[in-house]
C-alpha cells in the first residue's frame, strides 16, 4: 500500500512521552476490561488439565486433619479425545479463481500453500493452537514475512502464548479484521530490548529505571531487596545511586506491542475497464508510478483507507511507531466457542464437576480409612499391661489381645461411620456431568461395555462427533482466515522469480520437484505470475495419511470384489508394504502398462526407423531391376514374340514385388504412427491416473 504523505519526522521527547502514555492507557483499558479475569481462569484451566486440581490451602487443611486429597483427572482424557479427533481431520486448502484469476495460477497457489505449510510444520502448530483453545479458551497464530532464511522473505507462521495477547474489549465478531486493536505484551530484559530495538532506547529505559517508573508496578519489575526491604512496591529512591544498598536491580520491563487501525492517505491504480483497483507499491517514486500508469492505461486515485498502525512502547519510551507492512493484523485467532465477544473453551465448564468428583471421592476414601480404626471406649484404669495410648496406637492391628481388670467395664470399640447412602451415586453423577457437558461419550472414549453392539457404538460415536462440531467448525473458520492471510502475503511479497520445491506423491520415485513462479521468459511474459488475479479459499478436511491409506486400501479391495477393475499397482500403492513403489512398478512391467523409459522409447524409435529405411532400400533396388529389364526388352523388340514374352513376365513379377514392398512400407509407417498414438495415449492415461491419485490422496511434502 503506497503512502501518500512524506515520511514522518522524528518525534520530540514530549511527543514520544505523550504517545507512550496514550498507548499505556489503551493497554490498561483493555487489560482491566476482562483480560486479568481471563488470565486467572486460563491458568486454572491449564492446571486442571495437567492434574493440579486442589488449592494449596485446601491440601494443607486436609493434611492437618489426616484426610486424603484425591485427584481423579477425567478432564485429561476428555480433552485428549477431542484433540485426537482434530488430528485425524487435517486441513485440505485449495484456491479457486475469482474475477480475473485463472485455474492454472490457482493450482500453483495451492501447491505453494502446501509448501509453506510444510516449511512451517503447520500441522503441529495447528494442534498446539487447537489445544490452547480447548484448554485456555484462546489460541493464536502469528503470520508475517521472515527474512532469516530467504533474502526476499518467506511466509513464517508461529504460535503465541494466549496469556500474552489482549484482544479489543469492544470486539463483537470472530474475524479480527473487524476489531479496532489488538495487543501483545511480554516482559523483556534491557539486554533483549537493546538487541531488538537499539542501544539508544535501552539507555533511556536505564535512566527511567534509576528513578523509578511513573506508570506503576505493572510497567517495571525489580529484584527483591537484600538489605531489609520492607515495601516491595517502592522503587529506587531519589538518592540513588548514593545509597546503593537501598536500591533493587531492574529485572524486566513490560513491552506493549499494539496493532490498531487508523485512516491513511494511499494511492491506488484503477483499471478503467474493469474498475479493479490495486495499491501502488509503497517504495515507488512519483515518476515511476506515473510512467507505469501511462504504459498500461491506468488511472491513479488518491484516497484515505483504513490501515494498520504498529506501535511498540516500554514504559514511557517509544520503541517503534510506523505503518504496518501488512494489510491486517498479523495475529489469527482460534476460539472454540465465541458468543458476542466472549470466547471460551471446553475445560472452563468442566472445572465444577471435576472438583465435585475429587471431593466426593476423597470423602469416600476417608470414610473407608476410618472404618478400621474408629476408636475405643475404655474405663480409666481398666487395662492391664497397656495404657490407653498403647491401645490407640495398636488398636487397629490384626490379632490384638486386650486384657482388662476383673470387675471393670470391658473396652468397647466405637462403631465406625457408615458411608452415607447415595454418596457413590453423587460421584457417578459428577463423572456423568463431565461427559454430558463436554459431549464426549463412553463410545468416543472407547470405554463402552462388551454388551454394547458394534452398530450401537458406531452410532454413539457419530452422535458424539456432532456434539463437538462447534469447536471443529470454528477451527475451519480459523483455517480460512489463515489461508487468506497467507494468500495476501504471497501476492504482495512473492513478486520476484523464485523456485520452490513441490511434493509429488503420484511419483514415489521422485517425491519432490522444482516449480518456478514469477518466471520471466525471453519474450517478456511472466509464467506463474502470483501477483495477478483474485482467488477464493476453499477449506475441506482430509484424514491423516496413515488412516487415509488404510481407508483407500479397504475401499479398493471392496470395489475389486464388487467387480470394478481396480488396477493391481494402485492397490499395492495403498498398502503398507515396505517397498510398495518397487512392487507396483514390477506389476506394471509384467502387465505391460509401465510406460517406457526415455532410453527405451528412443531405442524403439530407432529400430522402427531402421526397418523403414531397409524397406525403402529394397524398393529402390527392385525399381532399378525393373528399369534394367525394361531396357533389355526394348533392345530385344526385334526378336521373336515368344522370346519377348519372358522379360514382360519378369517385369510384371518385379512390379508385383514393388507393390508388395510399398504396401509393406505403408503398413510400417502406419504401425509407427499407431505406436506413437499408443505412446501418447499411455502418457495421457498416466497423467490422468496421476490426477485421479492426487484427487484420492492428500498432497504431503
Amino acid at each position: 500500500m503506497a503512502e501518500y504523505k512524506k515520511p514522518k519526522k522524528k518525534l520530540s521527547a514530549a511527543e514520544e512521552q505523550t504517545l507512550a502514555k496514550r498507548q499505556w492507557e489503551a493497554y490498561t483499558r483493555a487489560r482491566d476490561h476482562g483480560h486479568l479475569d481471563y488470565v486467572e481462569i486460563a491458568q486454572q484451566c491449564d492446571a486442571f488439565y495437567r492434574g493440579e486440581q486442589w488449592d494449596e490451602a485446601d491440601i494443607s487443611a486436609l493434611d492437618d486433619q489426616g484426610r486424603p486429597a484425591l485427584t481423579i483427572n477425567t478432564i485429561l482424557p476428555t480433552v485428549n479425545t477431542v484433540l485426537g479427533e482434530q488430528s485425524t481431520r487435517r486441513a485440505d486448502v485449495q484456491f479457486k479463481p475469482r474475477g480475473n484469476g485463472n485455474q492454472e495460477i490457482a493450482e500453483v497457489l495451492t501447491k505453494l500453500y502446501l509448501q509453506i505449510g510444510d516449511n512451517n510444520k503447520l500441522e503441529w502448530l495447528e494442534s498446539q493452537v487447537f489445544a490452547d483453545g480447548l484448554i485456555q479458551d484462546r489460541g493464536w497464530f502469528d503470520v508475517r514475512i521472515d527474512f532469516d532464511d530467504h533474502i526476499n522473505g518467506e511466509v513464517r507462521v508461529t504460535t503465541k502464548d494466549p496469556l500474552d495477547i489482549v484482544i479489543d474489549p469492544d470486539a463483537k465478531e470472530y474475524d479480527p479484521r473487524t476489531w479496532n486493536e489488538i495487543f501483545e505484551t511480554k516482559w523483556m530484559s534491557l539486554e533483549e530490548i537493546e538487541e531488538t530495538y537499539g542501544e539508544a532506547q535501552a539507555d533511556k529505559l536505564r535512566m527511567i529505571a534509576e528513578v523509578g517508573t511513573t506508570l506503576g508496578a505493572d510497567s517495571m519489575e525489580y529484584e527483591e531487596k537484600t538489605y531489609g526491604d520492607t515495601d516491595r512496591d517502592n522503587f529506587h529512591g531519589n538518592d540513588y545511586p548514593h545509597n546503593p544498598e537501598d536500591a533493587r536491580a531492574l529485572r524486566s520491563i513490560r513491552v506493549v506491542e499494539r496493532q490498531h487501525y487508523k485512516l491513511k492517505d494511499c494511492i491506488f491504480y484503477v483499471d478503467p475497464v474493469t474498475g479493479d483497483q490495486r495499491p501502488v507499491p509503497f517504495d515507488w517514486t512519483k515518476k515511476k508510478r506515473e510512467s507505469f500508469a501511462d504504459d498500461y492505461g491506468l488511472y491513479i486515485v488518491e484516497k484515505k483507507k483504513r490501515a494498520v498502525r504498529w506501535t511498540v512502547t516500554a514504559d514511557i519510551v517509544v520503541l517503534h511507531d510506523d505503518w504496518s507492512p501488512y494489510d491486517h493484523f498479523t495475529l489469527v485467532p482460534y476460539f472454540p466457542y465465541w458468543r458476542r465477544g466472549k470466547p471460551f473453551g471446553m475445560v472452563r465448564n468442566l472445572i465444577s464437576p471435576q472438583e465435585q468428583l475429587n471431593k466426593i471421592s476423597s470423602q469416600e476414601l476417608h470414610i473407608v480409612n476410618t472404618t478400621a480404626n474408629s476408636g475405643w471406649i475404655v474405663e480409666s484404669g481398666s487395662l492391664t499391661g497397656m495404657t490407653a495410648d498403647d491401645l490407640e496406637e495398636h488398636g487397629a492391628e490384626t490379632g490384638l489381645v486386650l486384657e482388662f481388670n476383673r470387675g471393670s467395664t470391658p473396652p468397647g470399640k466405637i462403631p465406625p461411620n457408615q458411608i452415607p447412602t447415595g454418596l457413590d451415586r453423587i460421584a457417578q453423577k459428577a463423572a456423568q456431568n463431565i461427559k454430558t457437558i463436554s459431549g464426549i461419550s463412553d463410545a468416543m472414549l472407547g470405554t463402552d461395555g462388551a454388551e454394547v453392539s458394534g452398530i450401537a457404538i458406531q452410532a454413539k460415536q457419530n452422535r458424539g462427533v456432532l456434539m463437538i462440531q462447534v469447536p471443529l467448525d470454528n477451527l475451519k473458520k480459523t483455517r480460512h482466515y489463515l489461508a487468506e492471510k497467507v494468500l495476501n502475503l504471497v501476492q504482495r511479497y512473492y513478486t520476484e522469480e523464485r523456485v520452490i520445491q513441490i511434493t509429488d506423491e503420484s511419483n514415489p520415485f521422485k517425491p519432490r520437484e522444482p516449480m518456478a513462479v514469477n518466471q520471466v521468459t525471453p519474450e517478456g511474459q511472466i509464467i506463474n505470475d502470483l501477483t495477478i488475479g483474485e482467488y477464493d479459499v476453499v477449506i475441506a478436511t482430509a484424514p491423516s495419511r496413515d488412516n487415509y491409506d488404510e481407508v483407500q486400501f479397504a475401499e479398493a479391495i471392496q470395489l475389486r470384489q464388487a467387480g470394478v477393475p481396480i488396477p493391481d499397482d494402485l492397490i499395492v500403492e495403498y498398502s503398507h508394504l515396505a517397498r510398495k513403489a518397487n512392487i507396483a512398478q514390477r506389476i506394471r512391467q509384467m502387465q505391460g502398462t509401465e510406460p517406457p523409459t526415455p532410453e527405451q522409447a528412443q531405442l524403439a524409435q530407432f529400430e522402427m526407423e531402421s526397418r523403414i529405411r531397409s524397406t525403402q532400400l529394397e524398393i529402390a533396388k527392385l525399381e532399378a531391376e525393373v528399369q534394367n529389364l525394361q531396357s533389355s526388352a526394348q533392345l530385344n523388340m526385334a526378336k521373336a514374340q515368344g522370346e519377348a514374352a519372358d522379360p514382360q513376365l519378369k517385369v510384371a513379377e518385379l512390379q508385383s514385388k514393388i507393390q508388395m514392398k510399398q504396401e509393406e512400407l505403408e503398413l510400417r509407417e502406419r504401425l509407427s504412427g499407431m505406436t506413437n498414438e499408443v505412446r501418447r495415449g499411455q502418457t495421457e492415461t498416466q497423467a490422468a491416473a496421476k490426477l485421479a491419485t492426487a484427487a484420492m490422496k492428500p498432497t504431503r511434502r
